[in-house]
């Protein structure tokens, strides 16, 4: 099972997935995803380490570095994250920008590492950063009727057709180019929870300098390898010299490398954590209850009243709470497939993280006025992006009208403007994409 934990360090909050047990290995993703592109690879590895994947600073849900950040405070970061795990010495793996951060952290703390495996390692050269300039990382801000949206859709898509994504010719084609809306979806949504911070991890792995120690380093050992159609693949005949024990290789497909990844970082294990600190005031408690069988995001002090958003919501469109959970197909909780359409499930799913949560009490937000059907549609992601701009379209007249599927004089609501900021409606427009319980929940609420 993959666990979901917070924790502080510093002043920063940092998510962090774990699974398994045995040897600790780190595990960095690549940018703009989170940690949660490593969910199929931790279930293969967890039988052999204990996997521990953080989202990166300003990535999924990990607040982002102060500034204007370099990679050494990327390096720093991760380092700073082992000590708040109170862990020594780690094993270690990164996939593109995730593999250029924990170099820069081998480099300058190698006693920290047993060893390191990185999915391609990347050094620019002068002509390809030109080429990136100031096109590959464009600002990326909300927009008053969804613009950014489609923009959003279409990069994330075509960065599949071309390298640089924006650099569409023949010249610059990518031989593994698809459309498979789900695959998009994945990275369209950590985008989303990266928001403008995504430029600044981004950048600075962009900007990294060649960051492999000199031959007579004394380090952990080192795997970098590359499978074909990777575009970092070419950039292991520009490695260059580097330490004893380090190996680079080209390989087949991203099965082989990983088979390597795996073989390497056996070969050098780290020593088995204790059980890891997390945060006292968020987390996830693991509910089976109503048949849901899954983790519940929860923020705030326990033993506090539990309030519970309306359908379609999550705790980041609640006012004010003191204790809250998001629901099962709902915010960061995990999905409730064929979730029921009957009150009973429902609410023993909420006993269960009451008590979990020493909760006295629960308030349920109401459930708004309308036909559950309409009110919530299916917002699964086609192959145009269409079903982004739709939820952004719906987040708006849900401010001005009740129920918001019937636009007249009559379902008018009073409303402060304020409500139709950009930044509040990609709140709402997040909160709608991720709840796809959130028609069934509201037929149960509603029929209750």
């Amino acid at each position: 099972m993959i666990t979901r934990h917070f924790i502080d360090v510093g002043k920063r909050r940092v998510h962090y997935r774990k699974a398994g047990s045995g040897p600790a290995l780190l595990m960095a993703h690549q940018s703009p995803r989170s940690s949660a592109e490593y969910e199929p690879l931790m279930e293969r590895w967890a039988p052999h380490f204990t996997c521990i994947a953080p989202d990166t600073p300003g990535f999924g849900q990990s607040d982002p570095l102060p500034g204007e950040p370099e990679i050494d405070a990327f390096g720093d970061a991760a380092i700073a994250f082992l000590d708040a795990l109170g862990l020594d010495r780690v094993g270690a793996y990164g996939f593109h920008s995730g593999g250029i951060i924990l170099m820069n952290a081998v480099r300058r703390q190698p006693a920290r590492f047993t060893a390191l495996g990185c999915g391609g390692y990347a050094i620019w050269t002068p002509a390809e950063m030109a080429l990136f300039g100031d096109s590959y990382l464009p600002r990326f801000e909300p927009s008053a009727y969804g613009e950014h949206l489609t923009w959003l859709w279409h990069r994330i898509l075509e960065q599949s057709w071309f390298f640089p994504w924006f650099a569409t010719d023949d010249a610059h084609r990518l031989p593994g180019a698809h459309a498979d809306p789900a695959r998009i979806d994945a990275v369209v949504r950590e985008m989303l929870d990266s928001g403008a911070a995504y430029r600044a991890g981004y950048g600075a792995v962009l900007r990294a300098p060649r960051d492999i120690p000199a031959p007579d380093a004394v380090t952990p050992p080192v795997l970098i390898a590359a499978y074909d159609g990777d575009p970092l693949q070419t950039h292991v005949d520009r490695l260059g010299a580097m330490p004893a024990g380090w190996t680079a290789m080209k390989v087949a497909t991203p099965g082989e490398l990983e088979d390597a990844m795996l073989a390497h970082l056996l070969a050098h294990p780290a020593p088995a954590p204790a059980a890891l600190p997390e945060a006292s005031d968020e987390g996830f408690t693991p509910i089976a209850a109503g048949g849901f069988d899954g983790l519940i995001h929860w923020r705030g002090a326990r033993g506090a009243g539990l309030v519970v958003h309306a359908p379609g919501g999550s705790i980041e469109t609640l006012d004010a709470y003191g204790l809250a959970i998001d629901l099962p197909g709902h915010g960061l909780s995990d999905a409730w497939p064929d979730a029921p359409t009957t009150r009973e499930p429902w609410a023993a799913v909420l006993g269960a993280a009451a008590r979990a949560l020493g909760a006295q009490a629960v308030l349920e937000q109401p459930v708004p006025p309308g036909d559950p059907e309409r009110l919530f549609p299916d917002l699964s992601p086609d192959r145009f992006g269409a079903y982004l701009t739709r939820a952004w379209s719906i987040a708006r007249a849900q401010v001005m009208f009740d129920p918001w599927y019937e636009a007249s004089a009559a379902t008018a609501r009073a409303f402060d403007p304020a409500g139709l900021a950009p930044a509040r409606l990609a709140v709402a427009t997040r909160s709608l994409l991720r709840a796809g319980a959130a028609r069934a929940y509201g037929i149960a609420v509603g029929d209750a």
